[in-house]
C-alpha cells in the first residue's frame, strides 16, 4: 500500500541554534547539505508519483540533494509562521512570556494551532488523493510535518509536540487495517 513519506530539510544556522524559522529563507549550512544527501540513501530505491515541497529554499535544496524532482511546490507546506517570534528561540520568548507553548498557544501576528493544522489538512487530503498512483512524498519543515503527523491520526494539531522530529529524517504515513497510522518516524538524521 502507498505511504506519505515525510522529509524535514536539512540542517540550517537557525535549526542548529533552535531558532523558530519560518518565512526567513535560509539556505541549509553544510551540516545540512550532508544531512540531505544522506537523505537520498533512505530513499534509495523508492519511486514518487509526487513530491510536494514547502516553497523554501531549505526544503527545496533537501529535495534536491536527496535526489527528489518536486512535481509541486505548496505553501500550505510552509513552516508554521512564528510572526512576532521569528527567529528567537523558545527560551528567548518564555522569558517575556512564562509558560508560553507554541502547541497550545501559538504566534502573535502569526499562526494559531488551529489555522497550521487547516494547512495540513489541505495538503494532506491532496496526497491522499495521490496514493492511488503511488508514494507521496512531503518535503517540509519540523513543526509543519510534526502537525501532519498529528492530523493524520486524528490528534489535534497540538499533538504534534509529542512527536519530535530532527533535521533530514524521514517518516512514513500509512494504513493498518483501513486506519490511519504512523508507519515510522524520525528515521535517519545524519550528521
Amino acid at each position: 500500500m502507498a505511504e506519505i513519506v515525510l522529509i524535514r530539510h536539512g540542517e540550517t544556522e537557525w535549526s542548529a541554534a533552535h531558532r523558530h524559522t519560518s518565512y526567513t529563507d535560509l539556505a541549509l549550512n553544510p551540516a545540512g547539505e550532508r544531512q540531505a544527501r544522506a537523505v537520498r540513501d533512505q530513499l534509495a530505491g523508492r519511486r514518487f508519483a509526487a513530491v510536494i515541497s514547502s516553497p523554501r529554499t531549505r526544503a527545496l535544496r533537501t529535495a534536491e540533494l536527496a535526489g527528489l524532482t518536486v512535481t509541486t511546490v505548496d505553501d500550505n507546506l510552509a513552516e508554521w509562521n512564528y510572526g512576532d517570534y521569528e527567529g528567537r528561540t523558545t527560551k528567548e520568548i518564555q522569558q517575556e512570556r512564562p509558560g508560553w507553548n507554541l502547541w497550545t498557544d501559538g504566534c502573535p501576528d502569526g499562526e494559531s494551532p488551529e489555522q497550521v493544522g487547516g494547512r495540513l489538512d489541505r495538503i494532506l487530503n491532496r496526497a491522499t488523493e495521490l496514493l492511488a498512483d503511488g508514494d507521496v512524498a512531503l518535503v517540509a519543515h519540523g513543526h509543519s510535518l510534526r502537525v501532519a503527523g498529528a492530523r493524520w491520526i486524528g490528534l489535534p494539531a497540538s499533538g504534534g509536540g509529542l512527536l519530535r522530529l530532527d533535521t533530514a529524517t524521514v517518516s512514513a504515513l500509512g494504513y493498518e487495517h483501513d486506519r490511519r497510522v504512523i508507519l515510522r518516524w524520525n528515521t535517519g538524521g545524519a550528521a
